[in-house]
């Protein structure tokens, strides 16, 4: 139930935009191109069911959880959310 200028099903539709946008993010942090066999980051050997897992890998499990772990997110609200705007 959507309440004031909102129409019906309008969270449902931000929901969904924003699982949307965090799937196109999340591709777009995939690896791209050719893989390497040693990681970029420290040079140990990236084990051989990762690189068939992801083919274009360029780091290891360790130094990729480090990067994941730095994911930066934007502060632009771009979806004009009052709840959003508030934090």
């Amino acid at each position: 139930m959507a309440n004031g200028w909102a129409p019906d099903g309008a969270v449902q539709d931000q929901i969904e935009d924003s699982l949307k946008d965090a799937v196109i993010a999340a591709r777009a942090r995939m690896p791209k191109g050719e893989g390497l066999n040693e990681c970029e980051e420290c040079g140990d050997l990236i084990p051989e069911g990762r690189r068939r897992a992801l083919p274009g890998a360029r780091t290891c499990v360790a130094c990729q959880s480090l990067r994941d772990r730095q994911v930066a997110h934007s502060a632009i609200n771009r979806r004009g959310s009052k709840d959003s705007q508030l934090r």
